[in-house]
């Protein structure tokens, strides 16, 4: 490769501002409903949203008490080679309709049920439409399985790096060494494996990861959300990601009365854990009635932010990061490559540099200065929950959004504005549309996976063997 092409290829991967992810950002924040254009809104600002995968791979072996996938998603088989040109599709699709870059999530039912080598190919196939995958796991797997996806043959590393979302709950019936936990407490030594099967594969392979805790939470389990916070920030995990329970999925695994947890709720708990209060205004995912996030890090035991909705100097920081780099794609980045996007986007904006210098000076200060973060130093650990909705309003909900008629129903209305506004889209081929995820669980998944059942059944070794 000549001097030419070399300079020309680093140019392409310096280059700030992609022309084409501007361009989805733009039509992104124009779709959006005039609700949810906020202030500290990151949808069309600096990202186009999260995907997810669907009807690649529905079978979960363990029974959680609820479960969002309908009752006929155990009875479809694994097979890998079905994922792959699945998820292929789907990723080309939203590879056309939402850009170059996105984070992916690869969920269905439990993923570490694929091979290794499946789980592998079909994480490469995601990178390979720009997407930054994250595989959603039960966690009940062994160090064997997550050596054989992150190296190859030779045992050299193939995935350089793995993020994993770990769900962990004491609703979940099976888990070995435990198949029905009493408290969530109970289920910390599995969580701590989770974590350090991650740290063993890093210090022998040089793999990097990002995990992400995830958390059913209902009225028997909200009054344990605090401790689990208390005793798992400093486990390794980057997340924590809490769910309060819905009616949706397999209606035979509804054991709660779910409306009685909500948002406000869980998130209260969330700040006792934390001990502080969690501001999820300063950034915002689509519409606050779906998606809360705190965004900071732990200095010894205590959580800091790294934007204070109280200072006014954070939020007008937070103003300039839209305006200077709002449209420069962090996501799936190479270090070396993202710090020349920052220094070319520093030499065409000047002010970046005093702005930054200005609110990390604030930062340390907050945080006890200098000496606390050299005596404690710093855990990058965010809060997000999720507030699934109720089939019973989505299915009338989206069927009104597809004639384009508003609803006349308060209730329904909502779910339609939050319908609107959705952060999490899916990616159905066949028809060249994107749809909610809620969409997806309530409306989509129970005819799609009937469907599944006829492709890939799921075969009685012993009746092949008399037949």
């Amino acid at each position: 490769m000549g001097i030419m092409a070399v300079l020309r290829r680093l140019e392409r991967r310096t280059r700030p501002v992609d022309p084409e992810y501007a361009s989805v950002l733009q039509r992104r924040w124009a779709e959006l409903p005039e609700h949810v254009k906020t202030p500290g809104q990151f949808l069309g600002r600096h990202a186009v949203g999260c995907e997810g995968t669907h009807g690649v791979f529905p079978k979960c072996n363990l029974a959680c008490t609820p479960c969002y996938h309908s009752r006929d998603a155990n009875r479809v088989r694994i097979d890998g080679a079905h994922t792959l040109a699945e998820v292929d599709k789907q990723m080309a699709l939203l590879r056309r309709l939402r850009g170059p870059r996105a984070h992916a999530q690869l969920i269905g039912g439990e993923v570490t049920l694929l091979s290794p080598d499946d789980h592998a190919a079909t994480l490469l196939t995601m990178r390979r439409y720009g997407r930054e995958p994250m595989s959603m796991s039960h966690g009940d797997f062994d160090s064997d399985y997550l050596e054989r996806l992150a190296l190859d043959e030779q045992g050299r590393p193939r995935l350089r790096r793995l993020s994993f979302a770990g769900h962990f709950d004491m609703f979940m019936f099976g888990r070995r060494g435990i198949p029905r936990p009493g408290s969530e407490r109970e289920l910390n030594p599995y969580r701590q494996r989770f974590v350090d099967m991650f740290k063993d594969l890093r210090a022998k392979h040089g793999v990097r990861s990002f995990l992400a805790h995830n958390m059913t939470v209902t009225p028997a389990n909200l009054g344990q959300v605090a401790d689990l916070v208390r005793d798992c920030h400093a486990m390794g995990f980057g997340m924590f990601s809490f769910q309060p329970a819905a009616f949706v999925g397999d209606n035979r695994r509804w054991h709660e009365n779910y409306e009685q947890v909500g948002m406000d709720q869980v998130w209260r708990e969330i700040e006792k854990g934390a001990g502080t209060t969690l501001d999820y205004t300063v950034i915002q995912h689509g519409d606050l009635r779906c998606n809360r996030a705190a965004y900071g890090f732990y200095v010894g035991s205590r959580w800091h932010p790294f934007l204070s909705g109280d200072d006014p100097r954070d939020l007008d920081a937070r103003a300039a990061f839209f305006r200077y780099l709002g449209e420069v794609n962090f996501a799936g980045v190479e270090l070396a490559d993202l710090l020349g996007k920052l220094v070319r986007a520093v030499v065409r904006h000047p002010v970046i540099l005093k702005l930054a210098v200005q609110w990390l000076a604030r930062l340390v200060r907050r945080v006890g200065g200098v000496p606390a973060l050299l005596r404690h130093g710093v855990r990058p650990v965010s809060f997000v929950v999720h507030q699934f909705m109720d089939a019973a309003d989505v299915a009338p909900a989206w069927e009104l959004m597809q004639r384009g008629e508003p609803a006349s129903d308060p209730r329904i209305l909502a779910t339609q504005e939050r319908l609107a506004s959705c952060h999490y889209a899916m990616a159905h081929p066949e028809t060249g549309e994107l749809v909610p995820a809620c969409v997806q669980h309530s409306v989509l998944d129970p005819v799609e996976n009937v469907e599944l059942r006829k492709l890939l059944p799921i075969v009685n070794i012993a009746d092949v063997r008399a037949s």
